[in-house]
């Protein structure tokens, strides 16, 4: 029998945020620093947490494909990127860029990406059997809806509201 040591964990700074509250946006979840560098890993939130609809994993899927592509590909900022991906709740992602930065500098990147995802037809990168753990679980369609959305609703109208974690 495997027996667990029981220690005391505090509580993760995502677990902190006011989810009732939080609304879609572009938030700095967290500053860390790395040697000489700061990691500023960003909350791309889709969804009012709890309100809304959970994001498909199909779409979600998608969009990961094509963001990542798109920012490791973006001339002035491929050098900073670092990850980008889905959240597990499924409401939105999670963007870690090199440097210390703030919201307000990464909206014209987030539009261009968003605008991108929107717009993109074709093959989806990486989006073959070799390449992909889970390649079939992908629809471009609600990708490029929910890229619309975004793009549309949060990021061509963000405000303090949607770049400060609620209080």
């Amino acid at each position: 029998m495997l027996l667990r040591k029981k220690c005391n964990m505090e509580k993760i700074a995502s677990f902190t945020v006011d989810h009732i509250h939080l609304l879609p946006g572009v938030y700095v979840s967290r500053k860390d620093p790395v040697g000489e560098e700061t990691v500023t890993t960003f909350d791309l939130r889709f969804t009012h947490p709890n309100i809304e609809p959970a994001m498909e994993n199909a779409a979600m899927h998608a969009i990961e494909h094509l963001a990542a592509t798109y920012l490791r590909n973006e001339e002035n900022w491929k050098e900073k990127v670092l990850y980008f991906g889905p959240m597990g709740c499924r409401t939105g992602f999670y963007l870690l860029l090199k440097g210390n930065l703030e919201s307000a500098e990464i909206i014209p990147l987030l539009k261009d990406c968003f605008s991108f995802i929107r717009d993109f037809s074709g093959e989806i990168p990486g989006a073959t059997e070799r390449d992909c753990g889970n390649f079939r679980d992908m629809n471009l369609t609600v990708g490029k809806w929910w890229s619309k959305k975004y793009l549309e609703e949060v990021l061509t109208k963000i405000s303090y509201e949607n770049t400060h974690y609620p209080e």
